[in-house]
């Protein structure tokens, strides 16, 4: 018989394992919830549709479901317990990963919309649902190969597509997110993907518009930045490496801190190269605060490290330092920006000189 993964994850989140989910997040409105992990669970299962089709998609699969291959198990006592942060946060950084900054901020601000939680809790449940999803994947692709990975999502498209939620196809319009529910599957939902990229070109423009005029303040400094940048899109080859090597030997308590590292720094850079005005900054508020609780876990193991793993953790951060800065210096000059952000940027420099001192 063939497995259909919406419904074993669905059968899995039962009415109490919803209630212990809400209450662990602090939300008093359990409909909203399960409207939330009603849209969250096709939703991700398509993301990661594209990455079983993508090239060295299927191990990355793997990878991640291993990771996660007790999760279900244990899932009632560490959402009873006080470890619920570290599930949030590892299943933030395995999406991040996975999807890329772009389509995990896409997808959480579209859950957050469809299901009207803020995207500071849509976030959050977006990242305790992944090892749920993960897990139950784990369960269900055997010896856990990259062939039998591609080969169960292949089958599930049909199933994806049927387990969208009515209206939340459009919310992910234009993000690529429902690309690879092709075939029939795809044309299931190819209205609700045509008004959503027409919804989201048309929101597009209207920022686009009301930002014109802090984009003309930039000549000046864009031509800084350009310089500054020209460094990165000719090296990305060298800079690859020198992070490969510098992430070696960062395994601490069986956390990988190069990785770890390096993700933060990833989401960090893109999730301030989106922002343009006042608008954008808050809507990366929630992205960049878990950014900030990132590295804030990387700075409390300093003290567990050797000095030569410091000095390995330093060499990873300081390659990334100049850009880093430029985007800081960049974000908190755009008009009105400084006053939602510079507290929380302010925290993350900090924290990113603990690193590398």
């Amino acid at each position: 018989m063939a497995i259909n993964l919406v419904s074993l994850i669905m059968d899995f989140l039962t009415p109490d394992m919803i209630g212990r989910i809400a209450g662990s997040l602090g939300l008093t409105d359990s409909n909203k919830v399960e409207s939330a992990l009603g849209a969250g669970v096709p939703g991700l299962l398509a993301g990661l549709s594209g990455v079983a089709a993508s090239p060295g998609g299927p191990q990355k699969l793997v990878d991640a479901a291993r990771q996660e291959s007790g999760t279900l198990g244990k899932l009632a006592d560490t959402l009873d317990g006080d470890r619920q942060s570290s599930l949030i946060a590892r299943g933030s950084q395995l999406l991040g990963s996975l999807l890329g900054a772009r389509d995990h901020n896409a997808l959480t601000e579209a859950i957050g919309r469809f299901a009207g939680l803020g995207q500071g809790n849509s976030g959050s449940l977006l990242g305790m649902l992944a090892p749920i999803v993960l897990g139950t994947i784990a369960k269900q692709s055997g010896s856990l190969n990259p062939n039998g990975m591609a080969s169960l999502f292949a089958g599930q498209k049909d199933n994806i597509a049927a387990a969208l939620p009515a209206g939340f196809g459009r919310l992910l319009g234009g993000t690529g997110l429902l690309d690879a529910l092709d075939g029939p599957a795809e044309t299931a939902s190819e209205a609700a993907r045509t008004a959503g990229s027409a919804a989201y070109t048309a929101e597009r423009a209207a920022t686009d518009t009301a930002s014109n005029a802090a984009r003309w303040l930039w000549l000046i400094p864009a031509a800084l930045i350009a310089a500054g940048l020209a460094y990165w899109l000719n090296g990305p080859a060298q800079r690859t490496v020198q992070q490969d090597a510098s992430a070696q030997n960062l395994t601490v308590g069986g956390v990988d801190i190069g990785k770890q590292t390096s993700d933060s720094i990833s989401n960090l850079r893109s999730t301030l190269s989106g922002v343009t005005d006042i608008a954008s900054a808050k809507a990366a508020l929630p992205r960049l605060q878990e950014v900030t609780d990132q590295i804030g876990k990387t700075q409390g193991m300093i003290g567990t490290m050797s000095a030569d793993q410091r000095k390995v953790l330093a060499g990873l951060v300081n390659p990334s330092m100049p850009e880093v800065n430029q985007l800081f210096d960049k974000v908190m000059a755009i008009p009105g920006v400084s006053e939602v952000l510079k507290p929380t940027l302010d925290t993350v420099k900090a924290k990113l000189a603990t690193l590398v001192a």
